[in-house]
């Protein structure tokens, strides 16, 4: 969704405050297509969740694999007809595990170490903007004077 002429309503540290703005303003029956929040001064965050060792990283391929193999052997056994319904499960696991794993191993040699550890990214924002249609603009500042904290200090 897309604002023809936003403006800036006001600015939060967290989003929980930039949406009890717009609660606020929906149960005064303010118009809330209108609005929009907008997270702004984005961070990327990395928490380091683990070392790799080349243990964990065949372990971790092998379980992929039987996974993966798994689904493949329940689809292909829908599908056959002349084998058993086991044999194509157990091959399709086998074969998957084994695939997974030597794919695992080359990319962990790939990294020659630079790399020794596992993560998870995540990207937030840091700012809360508010912006709601030009046309509107006046009405939600009119209410938002009726909640205390809503709009930032001009004295700041």
């Amino acid at each position: 969704m897309k604002l023809e002429f936003p403006q800036s309503l006001a600015v939060y540290d967290d989003y929980a405050a930039a949406q009890r703005t717009v609660d606020y303003l929906a149960d005064h029956d303010f118009p809330v297509q209108n609005c929009m929040i907008v997270g702004t001064d984005l961070k990327q965050f990395e928490r380091i969740t683990g070392r790799l060792t080349v243990g964990r990283v065949a372990l971790a391929g092998a379980m992929s694999g039987l996974w993966m193999g798994l689904f493949v052997g329940l689809v292909l056994s829908l599908f056959s007809t002349g084998t058993s319904t086991g044999t194509t499960i157990l091959s399709s696991m086998l074969f998957g595990l084994l695939f997974f794993l030597v794919w695992a191993l080359i990319g962990y040699a790939f990294t020659r170490g630079r790399r020794d550890f596992s993560s998870v990214k995540q990207v937030m924002a840091t700012k809360y903007e508010v912006l709601v249609e030009h046309k509107v603009a006046a009405q939600a500042r009119e209410l938002l004077a009726g909640l205390p904290g809503a709009l930032p200090n001009p004295f700041e």
